[in-house]
């Protein structure tokens, strides 16, 4: 015991010696000799470290410690621990006080998060590495999470894809896509898609359409642009078809010569500057059937002019 003494004493002086000497001039040498001191005595004597002051700082509390530490915790390590001015602690309890502190304040970052909204996995995990929260300390938060149900990916998945069903316009390619980016695995999400039916969906969507580009779009575009629609959307090819099939197409006749009437005039005042006779007359047949117009009526149109 006195050989572990008298050798740290002598390692003590000779670094405090070998330090002062390349220390500049300007430095306070009481100062730093205290410091440096303090240190070697903690280091040799593996001496209980004491709380000499907490502080509060916005959400956090900052706790100076005899040794000059310094550290961060939440009023939850404080109570855990129960901390206070002058409590003595050891090495071992400061390594437990932080390892916590990181954990409770993690989870209280989480809980923010999750307060506005419900959050899955994924978007939780993201959001603490985000915030500075040791990637060793992140699965901790989340089974915790898990286990007391503040975080579900089957709930989540079930409340969105309920949402979609009650008041949404996507279809089941799409869902699943969006939710696979948030994270919820295919396990989940692929039993709860096969429990929907997306049809009336589509059907909706596709009558909404219908009425909105009736009057505005010749029979066969009207037909193209709520195909490319609902696949858009995410509906299946099936789904698409028999959504299609339920409108009613029997469009008046009169809206549909008024859209053919305008369109012709357009395009004739476009290709008649430069083409004549069966070229002009090759140009607005192409002009007209890409635009959706059919066959047989663009045929009647043209015969009345050629």
């Amino acid at each position: 015991m006195i050989f572990s003494e008298i050798f740290c004493l002598t390692l003590i002086a000779i670094v405090l010696l070998l330090i002062l000497l390349t220390l500049p001039k300007k430095v306070n040498f009481s100062l730093s000799f205290h410091k440096i001191l303090l240190l070697f005595y903690h280091f040799c004597y593996n001496e209980n470290m004491k709380i000499q002051k907490i502080e509060k700082k916005k959400r956090l509390y900052l706790i100076e410690l005899d040794n000059g530490q310094k550290l961060y915790v939440t009023e939850d390590t404080i109570v855990r621990f129960m901390l206070s001015k002058d409590t003595i602690i050891t090495e071992e309890e400061l390594k437990d006080i932080t390892s916590f502190a990181q954990f409770s304040h993690g989870k209280n970052l989480a809980l923010y998060f999750i307060s506005f909204q419900q959050r899955t996995q994924k978007e939780v995990q993201d959001y603490l590495l985000k915030h500075d929260i040791d990637s060793r300390i992140v699965p901790q938060i989340m089974t915790d999470l898990i286990n007391h149900n503040w975080v579900n990916d089957q709930s989540y998945a079930q409340s969105y894809i309920r949402q979609n069903q009650l008041s949404g316009d996507k279809g089941p390619l799409v869902l699943k896509q969006k939710l696979q980016l948030k994270g919820i695995t295919s396990d989940i999400l692929l039993p709860l898609l096969e429990e929907e039916s997306f049809l009336p969906i589509a059907e909706k969507v596709a009558q909404k359409l219908y009425q909105k580009q009736a009057k505005r779009l010749p029979l066969r575009a009207l037909k193209e642009k709520i195909n490319q629609n609902l696949l858009q959307k995410g509906f299946s090819y099936q789904q698409t078809k028999q959504a299609i099939e339920q409108l009613d197409f029997n469009e008046p006749t009169e809206d549909l010569y008024d859209l053919l009437d305008k369109e012709f005039d357009k395009q004739y005042r476009k290709y008649s500057r430069k083409f004549q006779g069966y070229d002009l007359k090759q140009k607005l047949y192409q002009a007209l059937y890409r635009k959706g117009f059919d066959n047989d009526d663009i045929k009647s149109k043209l015969r009345e002019y050629f």
